[in-house]
């Protein structure tokens, strides 16, 4: 069975941050992971890699065109919007 979005998501996120994903729930922010912006860099290229979709560049600004990576939960939802979203033609 393939594996879900969300448990896909938590491991790229647990990778990253070098926790555990059984420590990470959808509350979890983060700033309580301790990721850096270059973390959170390479948690944006693993999602658009994974899922192959396009995070806008700078969607760690909170509120930026409906993408926000506060929480883990944030960082679901906003990439199942994407997965979901029409392909945009150039």
């Amino acid at each position: 069975m393939p594996k879900s979005t969300e448990t896909q998501i938590i491991n790229i996120i647990a990778a990253q941050s070098g926790k555990d994903a059984a420590q990470i729930s959808r509350a979890t922010t983060t700033g309580e992971l301790g990721l850096d912006s270059l973390g959170m860099v390479e948690i944006i290229f693993s999602l658009e890699e994974t899922f192959d979709i396009s995070i806008p560049f700078n969607a760690n600004e909170n509120g930026t065109k409906g993408v926000n990576l506060a929480s883990v939960g944030d960082i679901i939802a906003s990439v199942e919007s994407l997965i979901s979203a029409p392909p945009v033609s150039p």
